[in-house]
């Protein structure tokens, strides 16, 4: 390991030892000053562990070596240094992962907004399958779904459908499902049994913290009431008021209508506008500087076709990694985690590559 990561992990090993003498030490703390130390700890543990424990590996190779002219010992000193050698690499491994910058966003509530793209009445259908899909994965990670807006298709599915994800770490899980999604199957409504193509964007809003500057006039604001509406399911919480807003300088719309009152609805459509505006000011800083962020795979842009769903084939292909899996219905009814967890993997492994080069 070079120099600078084998600095940055003594550091970490001071501070973590700092925060456990405090800790120990039973002193008073404020609510808030235990709740910063104790995530604190949580942040470091791992890391620090495993330096630990790659220290005493190098610890173990040196103690060995001394072993290896020794005519009696040789054999098994030999053996012991192999052994050592692969545990030194695993350890230096799960370092370098580890040493990774955590993407800031991680731990972050998100916004997830599906839209029916091409396709008519089956692209309706499809942004209705891809919201049942996202939530019953949150759920399966003990998330609180909510949907925030809809706009419902009279085929079925929605021209439009805001999803509301808050705990365990939603845009971890999330974060790389922003793009266009393309299924291929037989709609319903077919009658001479021919595949048709259609799409639906996903795009996925991390919330914007308070303390982040997103300036907002009130002039800006169009706000109009409506009712709730739509064609709702398990994972729907209806209400029976609604809050729309419209930001005129940029166009952007966004409406709540998933809390019991007007005064509440208006607070999430503001924090659904904040995470937008946010965004594009984000985006824009980032095409400005000609380049995108390392720490996502691929852009994240609407625009880019980032997954098909082929019925007739049991197919789905990420066309990001260029994995394809199989079991196509039960992925459509949650069971993303695998898809997921190779877009985290491709994730570390380019941000590996970069922090190696």
């Amino acid at each position: 390991m070079d120099e600078r990561a084998l600095e940055r992990l003594e550091a970490m090993c001071r501070r973590f030892d700092e925060i456990e003498a405090e800790l120990a030490a039973g002193g008073t703390f404020d609510q808030t000053r235990y709740t910063a130390l104790v995530k604190e700890r949580a942040r470091l543990v791992e890391p620090v562990e495993v330096y630990r424990a790659y220290r005493a590996t190098l610890d173990a190779l040196e103690k060995n070596a001394s072993l290896l002219g020794d005519p009696e010992m040789r054999e098994l000193a030999d053996e012991e240094e192999r052994t050592l050698r692969v545990r030194r690499e695993t350890l230096e491994r799960e370092l370098a992962e580890l040493l990774i910058p955590k993407d800031p966003n991680d731990e972050k509530d998100v916004f997830v907004e599906i839209r029916a793209g091409a396709g008519g009445d089956e692209a309706a259908i499809f942004a209705g399958d891809l919201a049942r899909m996202y939530a019953r994965f949150a759920e399966s990670k003990h998330m609180k779904v909510a949907i925030a807006s809809e706009s419902a298709s009279e085929a079925g599915g929605y021209k439009e459908i805001v999803i509301s994800l808050k705990g365990e770490r939603p845009y971890r899980w999330f974060k790389h499902e922003s793009g266009v999604h393309r299924v291929q199957r037989v709609p319903a409504t077919e009658a001479q049994g021919r595949v048709h193509t259609s799409t639906a964007t996903v795009a996925v809003l991390p919330e914007v913290d308070e303390d982040v500057e997103i300036e907002i006039k009130s002039a800006d604001l169009q706000v109009d009431t409506f009712k709730a509406s739509g064609a709702g399911g398990q994972y729907v919480n209806k209400t029976e008021s609604a809050i729309r807003i419209t930001h005129v300088p940029t166009g952007v719309v966004v409406a709540s209508q998933q809390e019991r009152s007007q005064m509440q609805n208006r607070e999430r459509a503001m924090q659904m506008l904040r995470a937008i505006l946010y965004e594009r000011r984000q985006r824009e800083q980032e095409e400005a500087m000609g380049s995108l962020r390392r720490s996502q795979v691929g852009t994240g842009d609407r625009s880019e076709k980032i997954r098909t769903y082929n019925f007739p084939q049991d197919r789905v292909t990420d066309h990001r990694t260029n994995h394809s899996y199989g079991n196509i219905r039960g992925i459509v009814d949650g069971d993303i985690g695998e898809i997921v967890e190779e877009l985290l993997r491709d994730e570390r492994a380019r941000l590996l590559a970069g922090a190696e080069s």
